[in-house]
């Protein structure tokens, strides 16, 4: 019945608060609250703000002061990033310091907390504030992992109140109660059966944890909440009280849990030196990662997919002050921000724009567009179809300082340790040799004989492999010639037979497949050719004898009137003058 009750009063809570606009749709005006941040920094934290703009000239009377371009920025739209900012966990750690607990008579706690009660301990509870570093990660609409760093802080809130009995008095018996002592003990954080942190009493616990394996888990955070009351009885017997004195405890264990990823990144690399002295680096890893560096000074790089976006937790947009005879909704003092990342429709990029390297390949998971796991008031660039995760890029770069290959994920912090080179991780990248011939023509078409050898060896590349190609390692050839609007693949002897119906002239180009999963691999080349029905003795007596036969009613029409005119005409006018 207890909680029933309590169901229905927070109902009542959250809709008389919005009704009035109680809770925190938007957070406080960005460079009112520093917490660590400047004012600029402040204003890109809250993509989950009502986006309404306001002119400098509103903003100037509601709040009697000026802003920064970018605070007016963020005023009207919400602010993504190539790397993810480390504003989100800076502003968290320190709005948790506002974090703060009711005392024995009254229990705070957000709305989505899972309460506990006892005997005597009440509404008591222990959620979870929040995991730094980590990255919601958006991969599709079933799929929004949370992406933690192997060591990192978890944050926590626990609180409860204690209920004391009445005193009461009945006959010559009077029963009096107090509380004696009250605590909070063994805070946990666990994975599983196994402890990875502990701190003593506290409300606000903050745990470093160390995790070394990667992949799936739980984090728990657990609690015990121990009280003490007296129980004091008295009984008069007129010249005389008998005092009785008895101590009642309880223990109330109290916890939360999210699921997560341990993100801890590992890349494969592979390489390959263009004939030109270009180098091709191509960088593997099978999560969602963010880019790489290609040069110690980090002006050359390239990333993937991925952009990143912050957003505060609504879930403590308000909290309940809870205690014997009401609840009350108030707006939280604390408000935790977390990292977001979305495939966004920029895509993969390489910077600088145009002197920097080139992308040639990538490859990773196609995935359905994340959807409305982004969530209401959120406007940014987000892909509205299917993407692919683009796990890996490859590039073709003038200058590569391998010893400064930086890999970073989408995790703040987490960098990629590049596993050592193996001798497959180095390609041979080889000029190619393509040449085009008419080997038969006729007035009305040509076959055309195409070739493709290795210019180095003169080996034939056979294309027409039908065991396609794995990202990395596999050992048929990708690519293919186009000519004439036509996609050819050469045979185990080099060559590719075309027939045309249209002359001209006609380039063809070996388009090869990526360096990346062959060995040898190959660039470009093209070879050019001309068709036409007059290079052969047969086209010229078929253009003779096309020519005459559309010109014999000319002649025919010719002598006719010649014919009439010698019998109609003056006879004079075929006659010569002496």
């Amino acid at each position: 019945m207890h909680h029933c009750e309590r169901s229905v009063l927070m109902t009542t809570l959250l809709i008389t608060s919005l009704a009035t606009g109680g809770v925190a749709a938007d957070p406080s005006r960005p460079g009112t609250e520093g917490n660590g941040l400047t004012e600029n920094e402040s204003a890109t934290l809250w993509s989950r703000d009502a986006d309404e703009y306001l002119g400098q000239d509103t903003f100037r009377q509601r709040y009697g002061d000026s802003r920064t371009a970018v605070h007016q920025l963020a005023n009207g739209t919400d602010i993504t990033f190539k790397r993810p900012p480390g504003t989100a966990a800076t502003w968290t750690r320190n709005d948790f310091e506002d974090l703060n607990a009711g005392g024995s008579e009254t229990s705070v706690y957000p709305t989505h907390a899972t309460l506990e009660d006892g005997v005597f301990i009440e509404d008591a509870h222990a959620t979870i504030f929040a995991v730094n570093p980590s990255t919601r990660g958006h991969l599709e609409p079933n799929e929004t992992p949370l992406y933690i760093a192997p060591s990192g802080t978890m944050r926590g809130f626990i609180d409860y109140r204690v209920r004391v009995p009445e005193d009461r008095t009945s006959g010559n018996t009077t029963i009096e109660w107090s509380l004696t002592e009250h605590e909070i003990e063994d805070i946990q954080l666990q994975t599983g059966d196994e402890t990875i942190a502990k701190e003593a009493a506290s409300h606000t616990p903050t745990l470093d944890y160390n995790l070394e394996d990667d992949g799936s888990t739980t984090l728990s955070l657990e609690a015990e909440i121990h009280t003490r009351l007296k129980k004091t009885t008295r009984i008069d017997r007129g010249n005389e009280t008998d005092v009785r004195v008895s101590y009642r405890t309880e223990s109330v264990t109290v916890s939360d849990s999210i699921d997560v990823e341990i993100y801890d990144l590992s890349a494969s690399s592979y390489y390959a030196e263009y004939p030109n002295g270009d180098t091709g680096v191509a960088i593997f890893q099978s999560r969602p990662w963010q880019g790489y560096t290609l040069t110690a000074d980090g002006e050359s790089r390239v990333r993937g997919v991925w952009r990143f976006y912050t957003a505060r937790n609504t879930n403590w947009d308000t909290l309940i002050h809870s205690s014997r005879t009401d609840s009350t909704a108030v707006d939280s003092d604390a408000i935790p921000v977390a990292v977001h990342a979305y495939p966004s429709r920029i895509g993969p990029r390489a910077e600088p724009v145009r002197a920097g390297p080139e992308i040639i390949d990538t490859w990773g998971t196609e995935r359905p567009a994340p959807g409305e796991t982004i969530g209401e008031n959120v406007n940014i660039e987000v892909v509205n179809q299917s993407y692919t995760t683009t796990y890996g890029v490859a590039v073709r770069a003038e200058s590569v300082d391998r010893d400064a290959l930086h890999v970073a994920g989408i995790v703040r912090g987490v960098n990629a340790s590049i596993d050592e080179p193996d001798a497959g991780s180095e390609r041979q990248l080889r000029r190619s040799n393509l040449s085009v011939e008419i080997l038969e023509q006729n007035q009305s078409q040509a076959t055309l004989r195409i070739e493709l050898r290795d210019a180095q060896t003169g080996a034939p590349i056979t294309l027409a492999d039908r065991y396609r190609w794995l990202p990395i390692g596999g050992n048929s050839r990708n690519g293919y010639i186009t000519i004439a609007e036509k996609r050819v693949e050469t045979n185990t002897s080099g060559v590719a037979l075309v027939t045309l119906d249209q002359p001209g002239i006609y380039t063809a180009q070996y388009h090869p497949g990526s360096w990346i999963g062959h060995n040898p691999a190959y660039v470009s080349d093209t070879a050019t050719t001309r068709w036409h029905p007059l290079g052969t003795i047969d086209g010229w007596f078929a253009l003779f004898f096309e020519v005459g036969w559309h010109l014999i009613p000319f002649f025919v029409m010719f002598y006719a009137g010649r014919r009439l005119l010698r019998m109609l005409g003056p006879e004079e006018i075929f006659q010569r003058k002496p």
